[in-house]
């Protein structure tokens, strides 16, 4: 995945130049507006906890304790090509395709699952401390929430933490699912909010904030849970969005307001 981080440190410095201009305050960060330029159906017993997307495949994770599972269908189609489930007790979180692996998070069982990314079958375990919430992939690292406002860096080979990065602001920000853009930013599921926050992962600066709780209907939201999964759309800037429970997944862009 190539990342623009030149573009993403020139606007970092902007908000730098703009804080020192205001007393050392911190700016609000843009507000972003969600565009739908699509709508797909979605499993609506799924309490998803991650997406992923990898060319024409499309991994989703669930959580739950004795229905976790991760799934992985036909971006296209939707036609499934292959899941596993998760023996009680884990609870399913977030994933994240690197190289030829596939990771899955458990939330409180401290254990990642390293998977054949075809198959989905487990080709070996790791431990960490904490809790597992969100995971995307960089080149040459992944990025991993806990439900706090930071971020833990791992070897995408080891799963051995090699950084982390907190908010500079949003103290009370709960980073759940996670999407590494190909812009080098992190998009971020603020839980249980309908907030999504756009995040330098190298300052921890917020660089945008969208608000996604106009995408259901009233009748869609009687049944749905919170938001919960992102993921762009390689090659485009287009990302899917969906949450737990939802009956629907969203094709958006995410711009200025």
């Amino acid at each position: 995945m190539k990342l623009n981080r030149r573009a993403l440190a020139i606007g970092v410095l902007v908000g730098s130049l703009l804080t020192s201009g205001c007393g050392g305050a911190e700016p609000e960060p843009p507000r972003l507006r969600i565009e739908v330029v699509g709508v797909r159906p979605h499993d609506p017993k799924a309490f998803t906890q991650g997406l992923d997307v990898d060319g024409d495949i499309l991994y989703e994770g669930t959580g739950l304790r004795g229905r976790s599972d991760v799934r992985a269908t036909d971006l296209r189609t939707g036609a499934e090509l292959a899941r596993a489930e998760l023996p009680e007790p884990y609870f399913g979180e977030g994933i994240a395709r690197t190289g030829d692996t596939l990771w899955q998070l458990t939330w409180q069982d401290g254990i990642a699952f390293a998977r054949d990314p075809v198959t989905l079958e487990t080709r070996t375990e790791a431990a960490y401390q904490g809790e597992g919430w969100g995971l995307c992939a960089f080149d040459g690292r992944l990025v991993m929430s806990d439900g706090t406002n930071t971020l833990t860096f791992r070897d995408p080979g080891t799963f051995a933490p090699t950084g982390a990065v907190t908010l500079r602001d949003r103290r009370g920000a709960h980073l759940n699912e996670l999407d590494c853009a190909t812009d080098g930013s992190v998009y971020a599921n603020d839980y249980p909010t309908n907030r999504i926050l756009r995040i330098d992962p190298d300052s921890g600066v917020v660089l945008g904030v969208a608000d996604a709780s106009e995408l259901l209907t009233r009748e869609q939201r009687a049944g749905a849970d919170v938001l919960n999964g992102i993921a762009q759309l390689p090659g485009t800037d287009r990302f899917l969005i969906t949450g737990k429970y939802w009956p629907a997944m969203f094709e958006v862009r995410f711009v200025p307001a």
